[in-house]
């Protein structure tokens, strides 16, 4: 009876020496090897391109990687009118007022109606823009769309969409889409909206679902 029991003993203790072997190369594995969290989406046709009947097929894959402190978002748009220019932003909702609006970058399309563009910055669930006060601010362009000379006070409010813009209203009035000037450029004198998540809820952009 006793020695049954040892050997028992001898049986479960191996057994419990494998898995903890297992489990030590799991996790050193798993730290050698960490797992890649990615998002992947889509940008659609704008509210303003639908209605108006333009930008037939348009639209542009987005892959979003964390990469420690950032996140690394490459946009891939196809079907978009050859050689032109356009200015993507984070933007807080995907069709008009669009909210808060940040600047990303500029992609600009091949002869064939391709573009790509790469962006490092924080699009995740932690984007945000934050006002704790007034402050004067710098009025650098005043036509046609004017800066402001300061800002409104305003808590944390996350931008978790993205929206694309005509680089200019006659780049858009080519494409058959309408020629409205808008601020979506670094002079503020943007075409409308040509791609945005708009395929996501008003409130669940796709940036949201990222974790850093």
């Amino acid at each position: 009876m006793h020695r049954y029991s040892k050997r028992i003993g001898a049986v479960v203790a191996a057994a419990l020496l494998a898995a903890a072997g297992a489990a030590t190369f799991a996790i050193s594995g798993a730290a050698a090897n960490p797992a890649v969290k990615q998002t992947t989406f889509q940008m659609v046709r704008s509210a303003t391109a639908v209605g108006a009947n333009c930008l037939q097929g348009a639209e542009a894959k987005v892959t979003i990687q964390p990469k420690g402190p950032v996140e690394v978002m490459k946009v891939s748009a196809r079907h978009l009118p050859p050689d032109t220019d356009f200015d993507l932003f984070v933007i807080q909702v995907p069709n008009g007022p669009f909210g808060i609006s940040w600047y990303q970058g500029d992609l600009n399309s091949n002869s064939n109606g391709h573009a790509n563009g790469t962006f490092v910055g924080r699009f995740s669930i932690e984007t945000f823009a934050v006002a704790p006060g007034v402050a004067q601010a710098p009025q650098v362009h005043e036509s046609p769309i004017p800066d402001a000379t300061a800002n409104p006070t305003f808590g944390p409010v996350h931008s978790y969409h993205l929206g694309l813009w005509f680089n200019s209203p006659a780049d858009a009035v080519a494409a058959g889409c309408p020629g409205a000037t808008t601020p979506f450029n670094g002079d503020h004198t943007a075409g409308v909206q040509a791609l945005s998540t708009r395929n996501f809820p008003d409130q669940f952009g796709p940036l949201r679902q990222v974790q850093p």
